[in-house]
């Protein structure tokens, strides 16, 4: 099954036409609105070097996850 998405908002130009894969391998930099100078504190806080990083980081996916339920208990 194929699944299209359009991320043009929520990437930056250079990564617009990359594949899933290649964006998750991409600096988290290449998300929009994501600075250099910001990857740089998530990188030297939480070792994430890259979108698959960030997305998959215990942290982040526990606060996600919080945020969900919280948004459904409404």
């Amino acid at each position: 099954m194929a699944i299209t998405a359009d991320l043009d908002k929520q990437l930056d130009k250079a990564y617009e036409n990359l594949t899933v894969a290649e964006v998750l391998d991409a600096p988290v930099a290449a998300l929009a609105g994501v600075s250099d100078g910001d990857a740089e504190k998530l990188e030297a806080a939480f070792g994430i070097k890259t979108v698959r990083d960030l997305g998959t980081n215990k942290y982040f996916k526990l606060a996600a996850a919080l945020a969900d339920l919280g948004t459904a208990a409404k």
